[in-house]
């Protein structure tokens, strides 16, 4: 087979997206170059500082607790104070809890820096969700958070493989390197990445249009958003179940600790070498499927390590729940963005980041006590049937919502280099690589701005509304800009239709 298809391949997966994201890219990138806390965590506790695999357990646990808080907060720092900034305090406070815990040693101590480590860390995790939605178009949505989760999982690989070596140094050696690589991290956002926080749009009289606030209730108030955030919960505990239950499983047979380094590296090893093949597979499948699909590996693959006794074969059963995981992230969390409003996707980020916060709470306490006490084998058949009743909740609950992304809302480019979106539920908009931005809606309502244009057209028939273009922080149209609801609506009223909330559509349509 000739390579020239493959490096094609990968030439059109890698093309197509703005500067911005490959700064963010790199910076998560060594960040997790880096990420040596939470892979040895439990065993440094247990190991080296001699507490039991439960207190293991519940100190991982905080972690996820400090998640829970620290999703909604970022969320709403990054809306409100832009996401560079929120990004760059969240990667500084997160070093700082890494380099403390190549010191501290009391067990209170280690619990509230890992607490505090843990509300730093899900902090950045929305505003990199919605910086990535500020500056790419939706149809390539998948893709940019693909391509960041490949990031993250190549800095994961090194620092577990690295890791498991450098364990001659010691766990505090690595701990200080974690924070090293944080800092670096920092640095590359302030200095390279564009703020992307879109301005409020500036009304008729040229004043500025505050959006409204809103609260994680009101977040959660959002029916299809609210279900997928559920089943997300569902399928991030059971995803968070084996970074403690895995090498307690492991150890219960007599494997050395270093197996565990080994095998939970196959996790970014095949992310790796794969990711970039399962996203060219997944590109045009419908989200529905896909997060079925995804849910079904995570129950195969946790549901075999109950059987798994060596090496090679709990690393078989780790490379089939990533092969889940791979098609599980990217769309996850591009629905996340198709569903938030342009002005509130650091809160939808946010709220979806306590999914993870919740599963990476409940799993390890879960894990730790039900691994020393009913056993692995519980362990591990529980995960497969929460992993299964989220399969069968994504096939049956969210059709509606996502199932008719590629039909209805899909983007098609066109040949001049804009891209037009058709949307079932409300406008829809995408850049073009002429700067345009159009949104059709489904009564006809079209807005139409240009980069250097002041205004957006909303046309329902032959009726033309002109309303201020929405503009980001650093000046240019935003890559998602939708016809505010008041346009469509006045719109629709000139030309007699007398349905405004038609070409208005949901809040969170684009």
């Amino acid at each position: 087979m000739s390579i020239v298809p493959l490096i094609r391949s990968a030439r059109a997966t890698v093309s197509g997206l703005p500067p911005g994201f490959w700064w963010l890219w790199l910076s998560t990138l060594v960040n997790r170059t880096g990420a040596f806390v939470l892979t040895f965590l439990s065993l440094f506790l247990t190991q080296e500082l001699g507490f039991s695999g439960w207190y293991a357990g519940l100190v991982v646990a905080l972690h996820g607790l400090g998640g829970i808080a620290g999703s909604p907060l970022g969320g709403m720092l990054s809306d409100r104070w832009g996401r560079r900034p929120t990004m760059v305090t969240g990667h500084l406070a997160a070093a700082a809890c890494a380099a403390a815990l190549a010191v501290v040693t009391s067990p209170w101590a280690v619990a509230a820096v890992v607490l505090v480590m843990g509300v730093a860390m899900q902090s950045v995790r929305p505003a990199i969700g919605a910086t990535i939605a500020d500056q790419v178009p939706e149809h390539d949505r998948r893709r940019a958070y693909a391509l960041n989760y490949w990031a993250l999982n190549l800095g994961f690989a090194i620092a577990a493989t690295g890791g498991g070596a450098a364990l001659v140094f010691g766990y505090r050696a690595l701990f200080v390197a974690e924070a090293v690589a944080v800092v670096l991290c920092a640095l590359i956002v302030f200095m390279r990445l564009p703020e992307t926080r879109p301005e409020a749009p500036v009304g008729a009289d040229g004043k500025s249009t505050a959006e409204p606030r809103l609260t994680t209730l009101d977040v959660l108030r959002d029916g299809p958003f609210r279900t997928l955030v559920l089943l997300s919960l569902l399928v991030c505990t059971v995803f968070s179940t084996p970074w403690v239950g895995l090498p307690l499983t492991m150890t219960s047979q007599g494997l050395e600790p270093n197996a565990y380094g080994v095998v939970i590296a196959v996790n970014g090893v095949v992310i790796v070498g794969f990711q970039l093949l399962v996203n060219r597979i997944t590109d045009k499948r419908s989200p529905v499927a896909l997060l079925v699909v995804s849910s079904l590996l995570f129950a195969a693959g946790t549901g075999a390590t109950a059987l798994a006794g060596s090496p090679v074969a709990f690393a078989a059963t780790v490379v089939v729940w990533t092969i889940g995981e791979m098609v599980y992230i990217p769309v996850n969390a591009a629905a996340t963005a198709r569903l938030a409003p342009v002005h509130a996707r650091g809160r939808y980020q946010g709220v979806m980041g306590m999914a993870w916060g919740v599963g990476g709470f409940v799993a390890p306490v879960l894990a730790g006590w039900i691994a020393t006490g009913p056993g692995p084998a519980a362990l591990w058949i529980g995960c497969a049937v929460v992993a299964l009743i989220a399969a069968v909740g994504y096939g049956t609950l969210l059709r509606r919502a996502l199932g008719s992304d590629e039909r209805e809302r899909g983007a098609v480019a066109g040949g001049a280099g804009d891209t037009r979106g058709a949307g079932g539920a409300g406008p829809v908009a995408a850049a073009g690589a002429d700067g345009s931005v159009e949104a059709v809606g489904p009564a006809g309502a079209v807005g139409l701005a240009g980069a250097d244009a002041p205004e957006a057209e909303g046309r329902v028939g032959a009726a033309v509304v002109k309303v201020p273009a929405q503009k980001t922080a650093a000046g240019a149209v935003a890559p998602a800009a939708v016809v505010p609801a008041a346009a469509a609506t006045a719109a629709s009223a000139a030309a007699g239709s007398g349905d405004g909330r038609a070409a208005a559509g949901r809040a969170g349509a684009v």
